[in-house]
Order: structure tokens, then sequence, then C-alpha cells
């Protein structure tokens, strides 16, 4: 048995916060006391010191470079990266080389994962075959090797006919689909949101509502299916009215963000800096905060790191033709640590986006400080100032927009299934 006394306990499902110790035993939860109780069972006891003690965050959108691009992120630096950002679950996209679209290869990827990764890993795969958007994946037999939900990751269905049988079939057999909410025409070949500033760097923009017209086609299409549906990154104001719409339907949508839309904006790019070009492009300040609001209210229900690792010679090229992406595992938690100190939110309303919701969307019974739930917990300093070098990162690639930023909160240790790791 592990004890871990004196923390201050983040439970997102009760939305509280406690001074506490919790009780840990063949990898799950026995015990939440209050540390009015002196004595304690036999077993290691570690001291928490007063530091936040929360559920592991479960990080939707992971990308791992195995199979096919392994010189940009391999497995063993991907989960190495999560135990260290307090990552314990990677649910991860299937956009490698090739993609993840048969029981073949996601046997495959299961097996490496499970051989180098100390955390779990969960994997997504392909929604079409080759992610071409043409003809739908074998979701049956993907499902019983162990997809947890379906996506052509970036990559919308263009033909709606094509999307519309793949969510009858998805609806039938209670699989989670995951779209890309970005018009294709509309947002090929841009690199910046538009507006007097994108006109101002002299780059191709596309405009928010290249959001809104994919988000209200594909609300359309879930309508007539009744299939459960997941926008991965709702960046924009424009878009949130149609989100909000669908949900007071009692249609089964939820939606996503990433860190990075949450805590930049369009003006990050000033200097052409490529580790900032990520999708869809950052946004306004309007939109990054009425998203922050979204994320407040629990209409957006899910944070992400979007961690997508790109090597030095994808990223040092003239803007337009670089890479688009950045990692995300280590630096989630600080990066998000902002909007709680700026007031935005309170921690167990973070941990609700991070770890409760995504559990509750895949169905899993993690993301909770409860008795019974798995104990994939981390121990964290929301207050330790630092500045952010990527190079100290265990990811791979280094392609984080956060190097040189001065950021808050450390985490201290990392446990899944009650096993330390980090």
């Amino acid at each position: 048995m592990t004890i871990l006394t004196n923390a201050r306990i983040i439970d997102p499902e009760a939305r509280t916060e406690t001074l506490g110790a919790v009780h840990v035993k063949d990898g799950r939860i026995i015990q939440i006391l209050t540390n009015e109780i002196k004595s304690f069972p036999a077993g290691k006891v570690i001291d928490c010191d007063g530091k936040y003690l929360a559920p592991g965050i479960i990080d939707i959108g992971v990308k791992i470079g195995e199979p096919g691009e392994r010189h940009k992120e391999s497995f063993r630096t991907a989960g190495l990266a999560a135990a260290a950002g307090g990552v314990t679950t990677m649910v991860t996209r299937p956009d490698t080389t090739p993609a993840i679209d048969t029981p073949e290869i996601l046997d495959f990827f299961r097996r490496r994962a499970a051989d180098a990764t100390p955390v779990n890993v969960l994997p997504m795969a392909a929604l079409t075959k080759g992610r071409n958007g043409t003809e739908m994946a074998e979701i049956g037999f993907l499902q019983d090797a162990g997809a947890v939900a379906f996506t052509d990751a970036d990559r919308p269905v263009e033909n709606a006919k094509i999307l519309q049988r793949i969510l009858t079939y998805a609806s039938a057999t209670d699989a989670l689909v995951i779209a890309h909410v970005q018009e294709p025409a509309l947002s090929k070949g841009a690199t910046v949101t538009s507006g007097p500033f994108a006109s101002k760097q002299g780059l191709p923009a596309v405009s928010p509502m290249a959001e809104r017209i994919q988000l209200e086609r594909d609300m359309a299409l879930v309508e007539m299916t009744g299939a459960r549906y997941h926008a991965d990154q709702i960046t924009s104001a424009i878009a949130l009215p149609v989100l909000e719409r669908a949900k007071a339907m009692g249609l089964k949508v939820t939606a996503g963000v990433s860190i990075h839309h949450l805590t930049l904006n369009e003006f990050d790019v000033e200097d052409y800096r490529t580790f900032f070009k990520v999708k869809p492009p950052l946004r306004s300040e309007d939109d990054r905060m009425a998203v922050v609001q979204a994320v407040a209210d629990g209409l957006i229900d899910v944070i992400s790191s979007m961690h997508t690792p790109q090597d030095e010679e994808s990223k040092r090229l003239p803007y337009e033709e670089a890479a688009s992406g950045a990692v995300g595992l280590q630096t989630m938690l600080p990066a998000l640590m902002q909007l709680v100190h700026d007031g935005h939110m309170d921690l167990p309303m973070l941990f609700r986006a991070i770890s409760l919701n995504p559990a509750k969307l895949l169905g899993l019974d993690a993301g909770r400080m409860a008795v019974g739930a798995p104990a994939d917990l981390i121990l964290f300093d929301a207050d330790a100032p630092f500045v952010m070098d990527r190079f100290k990162l265990l990811s791979k690639s280094k392609n984080t927009p956060f190097d040189g930023r001065r950021m808050q909160g450390k985490v201290l240790k990392t446990f899944v299934a009650g096993k330390q790791v980090f």
C-alpha cells in the first residue's frame, strides 16, 4: 500500500480542493481521508508537503512518429515526456506512415506502445482508408482490435455523403467519431487567420468562418444519423453558437481545444516564428478569450496538447513552407496554469477538462479522484516558477512555442496504476 499524505486533493467531479490523504493499493485508490486522521495503515508513506494531487491528464490527440517517422518522436520519448508532464494516458492519432487503418497496423502500434511507454496508450484509428476521405475504414474490426475512436486527424472528410455513411455505421456500433472542423477548400494553403495582421504579414490566410461552415455541416449530419461526434478543436467565437445549439438539441456532441489556442494568439507569429505555426492557425485575442470562457462554462469539454512533433528541418523553413504543429506533452500543465493564475478558472474546473471529461468521452473509469478509480495521479506545484528551455524537453522533437517563456507549475511526481513513473 502507498499513502500519499498532506496533499491538496483536486476532485474534478465534486469540484473541490481539500487537504487530505489518498491510499493506493493494487493500482487503485482504496481510501481518501482528511489529514485530521493522524495514523495511517502500514505501507509506504509519501509526504506531499501541501502540494496538489490530482487525477492524471488524459491527452486526446497525441501524435507519435511510429511507424514511419520515428526520427520525430518514438514511443519511448513520447512516454517519457508524457510522464514528466503529468499525462498518464495518451490517446494517440492515426496520422502515421502508413496510417493506422487496419487491425494489423493497430496491433503493431499497441504492442510497441506496451513495450516502450510507462504510461497508458489508447490508440485511435483512421476514419477512412489511408485518411483519404474516399472509403470507410474497417471500423468494426478496428473497434474489436482496440481502437477507442476514429479520426482522419487534420484531414476533414470532404464528401458529405461519405461522412453520412460513416456516421450511420458509427452510430450502429456506438463508435466515437472525431473530426477536424476546418472547411478544406477555404483552409487549403492558409497559414494564419485572416484580418489586418495577416494582411500586414503578407501571409495566406483563412477566415474563422471556415470553422463554422464545417461545424454546421457536420452537425446536420450528426442530427441525421445520431452518431457520437467530437470536434477536435473549436478555436473561434463564431463557431461557439453552433456548438451550443447542437448541445441544446440533445445531439451526442462534444468539443475540444488545444493548449496553444487557449494561451497564444495571432500576434505571436509576428516575427514569422514557425514554432507558432499550428492547425488551425492561431486566432485573434477576442477569439482566444471567447474560447477560454467556453471552457470555463463547460461548452467546450476537453483541453488537449495536440502534441505534434516536427523535426528541425521541417520547421527551419520560410513560414509558408514550414510544417504545422507543436509539441505539448510536457508543456501542457504549466501553459494551462496561466489560465488558473489569471483567474479564468480554478483547478477543479481545469481538471474536469483535462482528466474527467476525456475519461467520460472514452468510457474510462480514470480521470476521477474517487475510491475504486485507477491510481493514475499527478503531484504538482502550481506556483513553481521556471523558464522553459526546449532542449530540456524529453520529446525527441523540440518544437515548442513556449521556449524561453517564464512559466509557473511543475509536475513533481506521476503515478500510473499506483506505480511512480516520474
